[in-house]
């Protein structure tokens, strides 16, 4: 999966185009999945707060361990990401791939 984002609101660095291939792409995906996944289930009244916080937080290290490139660029090619993918196929990519995107990036 190939990720890619132009130009956006934001400071120089943050608008130069940026296109997110391979492992990063795939950190991207992962990301997506755990984070989307958790608000979903905590907004259906299904994970605890502090549940989600914690898959957040795994996802922002996930990001930052694994993504090249500004909080901004993250963010924008985070939110094509999720643009892509409804809840139904998150939901489907969280079964299938969330403990193989923890063994894949790493957080400790």
């Amino acid at each position: 999966m190939a990720c890619a984002l132009g130009a956006g609101a934001g400071p120089a660095a943050a608008l130069e185009a940026r296109t997110y291939t391979g492992s990063e792409a795939a950190a991207l995906r992962c990301a997506n999945t755990l984070a989307y996944t958790a608000s979903a289930l905590e907004a259906a009244g299904r994970m605890r707060p502090v549940d989600k916080e914690i898959m957040l937080a795994i996802t922002v290290l996930i990001l930052e361990r694994h993504v090249s490139g500004t909080w901004p660029q993250k963010k924008a090619a985070l939110k094509i990401v999720r643009d892509r993918r409804d809840l139904e196929q998150t939901f489907a990519d969280f079964e299938r791939y969330a403990a193989q995107c923890l063994v894949q990036f790493p957080i400790n």
